[in-house]
C-alpha cells in the first residue's frame, strides 16, 4: 500500500526539566538501575538526547490508544516512564560531572552564558521566521527567566540547532563550536549553582557516578527505541515515525564549509572526542548500526 502524505507535526527538542524535576525521576527509577544487563555505550551527547527525547514525548503519548489497540504486547511502561526516564537521565548527567570550582567559576560560567544564550536566540528565532525550526519551542525558551532558565535554555537550544544542522548549517551565523559549548555549558552551570542537592528528594546511592549515568542512559535508550519501533508501525502508511520520534543519535551533515580548516590534521567534522564531547553530526559516534536491545 503506498504511503500517504505525512501530516504529523514534526517532534522538537525541548527544554529537560527543573533540577528538581530530575532529582524526583532519578530517586524513582534509580532502583531499576542494578537490573541494567548490558550498558549501551554513550557516543552521544546526552543533554541532546534527553532534549529530543521529551520533545518527543507527546507525540508518542497522542499514540497511547493505538498502542493499547493494535500491540497489545508492547510494553506500556515504556511508554508511560519515557518521560521519567529521559529525567532520570538527565540527572544522572550532572551527578557525573565535575564538581564546580566555586563562586568565582560560576561568575565565569555565567559572563559567558548570558550571551551565548542570546546569540543562539537570535538565530533560532530568525530561523523560527523562515519556518525551519520550530517557532513554538524557541518561544518557550525566550520565556525563561533566572540563572537556572539560562541554563537549561542552553541545553534546548543546542539540542534545536544539532537537530536541524543539516538544514540550518549554511542559513545562520551560528557555528557548530557554538553548539557543542552551549550542550556543555548548561550542565556545568546547572552544577555551580548547586542543582545536583534537591532538599527533600533522597540522596542517590553511593557508586560510580559514570557508571549509574551509563545505567540511567542505557534505560532511557531501550524505552525510546522500543516506542520509536512501535511507532514506526503505527505510522507505517504515513512514513512520518521519525518526525513523531526522531533517533537520539546524531545523524549525517557536518561543519559549515571552511571551519575546521585551521585544525592541523583535522577533517573539518566533529573532532571533539570522548563522552563528555558533543557527537558533531556526521561524526563517532552518531547512529548505530543496530538499535540496543531492551536490558
Amino acid at each position: 500500500m503506498p504511503r500517504s502524505k505525512p501530516n504529523t507535526k514534526k517532534s522538537s527538542p525541548a527544554k529537560p526539566g527543573a533540577p528538581s524535576e530530575a532529582a524526583k525521576a532519578f530517586a524513582l527509577v534509580e532502583p531499576e538501575l542494578d537490573d541494567v544487563r548490558e550498558v549501551v555505550p554513550i557516543n552521544v551527547d546526552v543533554p541532546r538526547a534527553v532534549s529530543v527525547a521529551i520533545g518527543a514525548v507527546p507525540h508518542l503519548e497522542a499514540l497511547r490508544p493505538r498502542f493499547v489497540e493494535e500491540l497489545p504486547k508492547h510494553p506500556l511502561s515504556q511508554l508511560d516512564k519515557l518521560q521519567t526516564y529521559a529525567l532520570a537521565a538527565w540527572y544522572a548527567h550532572l551527578l557525573a560531572l565535575p564538581a564546580s570550582g566555586g563562586q568565582d567559576a560560576l561568575k565565569g560560567l555565567l559572563v559567558e552564558a548570558a550571551p551565548l544564550r542570546e546569540d543562539l536566540l537570535v538565530a533560532a528565532e530568525a530561523l523560527a521566521h523562515k519556518g525551519i525550526v520550530d517557532a513554538q519551542r524557541v518561544a518557550e525558551i525566550r520565556r525563561g527567566q533566572g540563572h537556572l532558565d539560562t541554563a537549561n535554555d542552553l541545553v534546548a537550544l543546542a539540542a534545536l540547532f544539532g537537530e536541524a544542522w543539516d538544514a540550518v548549517k549554511n542559513r545562520t551565523t551560528v557555528e557548530w563550536e557554538d553548539v557543542e559549548r552551549a550542550s556543555r555549558l548548561g550542565p556545568e552551570l546547572l552544577v555551580a549553582l548547586g542543582a545536583r542537592q534537591q532538599p527533600g528528594v533522597p540522596a542517590p546511592k553511593a557508586g560510580d557516578a559514570a557508571e549509574r549515568r551509563a545505567r540511567a542512559f542505557t534505560l532511557l535508550v531501550n524505552a525510546y527505541d522500543a516506542c520509536r519501533r512501535a511507532a514506526s508501525y503505527l505510522r507505517w502508511n504515513e512514513g512520518d515515525a521519525d518526525a513523531i520520534a526522531p533517533s537520539l543519535f546524531a545523524r549525517g551533515g557536518g561543519r559549515k564549509p571552511g571551519a575546521g580548516k585551521n585544525n592541523a590534521g583535522g577533517s573539518g567534522e566533529g573532532e571533539g572526542k570522548g563522552e563528555g564531547a558533543s557527537a558533531a553530526p556526521g561524526a563517532t559516534g552518531g547512529e548505530p548500526l543496530l538499535e540496543p536491545t531492551v536490558a
